[in-house]
């Protein structure tokens, strides 16, 4: 994955939250009532699933408009007035097809979402490394907390214990490294540009000027804790010093999953916009679609979406919308185009 400097890119100065800050307020602050749209959104899926027959326009036209927020709201409310659970509704109702899969994400609240996708990950046959990863690595302290805190209340199950059950080797201290959560808050007095070279020196020492083996887990925390801000000077420090980038040296230093997950990890803290963008041209590549992972991207990075499309657009030279349409069919189709028409309408 190759990242390139972009003016539709944020320059981060800290990591990107993809949880809205409703999210983070215990349930007991919660007024029980969330207002009118919330109860109205509420009975029109009720409604369209009443009945013989599912009204799938219907429900599309409601699930897809829903915002992060209204998703949180709507899985908290919609159980109380109806006494039912609104994912195994939707279960019943739509399948576990691409479609239906994608619908239940986007009726639950966004870290029940993501542990739901996790857990996908991880249960059956061997572990999906390209889906789980995204979902950990370079996230912010707020969410990863809140994700591993989500993760018990819905499994009983301590996240850190189930990743390092499904995965190993360098993969694993990566995925570790980012679960534990203790990203640096950036401090001038100690992320000076002199301290930034001193560790693109160490960075050096311990990657590509090792004669045998690479210390990925002394990388990997560099990349996992420094803030952005001074991750970027240390990137800097590495280019003057060493002829090319952070990126170019994990691509030497690692293979297979553990350089894409350290890849996008210093991707989603330095050019989150473009990373997301590389990381659903990836969903599409090759013979087949990978759903899940599309579906994931789309579910997951609702609220930057419409920056994602701009660095999709001047990477690729098309748009999320242009993707989805050549890659996807059926209902599933109509529910992204209508998602991603709701965030970013065609045409402004």
């Amino acid at each position: 994955m190759t990242i390139i400097t972009s003016k539709n890119t944020k320059d981060s100065s800290e990591a990107t939250d993809v949880y809205p800050d409703i999210i983070y307020k215990e349930s007991s602050e919660l007024s029980p009532d969330f207002g009118i749209k919330i109860d109205d959104l509420c009975k029109d899926i009720c409604e369209a699933c009443k009945g013989f027959g599912t009204d799938h326009k219907r429900l599309i036209a409601v699930i897809s408009s829903l915002t992060p927020e209204q998703r949180h709201k709507i899985s908290i409310r919609y159980p109380e007035l109806y006494n039912k659970d609104l994912l195994s509704i939707l279960k019943r109702e739509c399948g576990n097809n691409d479609y239906g899969l994608a619908i239940q994400l986007l009726s639950l609240s966004p870290p029940d979402a993501e542990c739901l996708m996790i857990r996908r990950a991880c249960d059956g046959l061997g572990t999906d490394e390209l889906l789980l990863y995204p979902i950990i690595c370079g996230r912010s302290n707020k969410d990863m907390n809140l994700l591993k805190r989500t993760y018990y209340k819905m499994y009983t199950g301590d996240l850190i214990s189930r990743v390092s059950s499904e995965v190993s080797g360098n993969l694993q201290r990566i995925l570790i490294s980012c679960l534990q959560g203790v990203e640096n808050n950036f401090d001038n007095d100690y992320h000076t540009e002199e301290q930034a070279l001193n560790d693109a020196v160490e960075f050096y020492k311990r990657g590509q000027g090792k004669w045998f083996r690479t210390e990925g887990n002394k990388l990997f925390k560099v990349i996992a804790f420094s803030p952005p801000k001074y991750l970027n000077m240390i990137n800097l420090a590495y280019s003057e010093k060493y002829g090319y980038t952070l990126f170019k040296a994990l691509e030497k230093n690692f293979r297979g999953d553990a350089k894409d997950a350290s890849l996008f990890t210093l991707g989603m803290k330095l050019k989150p916009y473009e990373t997301v963008a590389h990381l659903i041209k990836k969903s599409c590549k090759g013979l087949g679609t990978n759903e899940l992972l599309l579906t994931s991207c789309i579910v997951r990075y609702t609220a930057i979406l419409s920056h994602v499309n701009l660095a999709h657009i001047e990477l690729f030279g098309k748009s999320i919308h242009d993707r989805v349409r050549s890659e996807c069919s059926g209902n599933y189709k109509k529910l992204l185009m209508a998602l991603l028409n709701h965030v970013i309408p065609e045409g402004i």
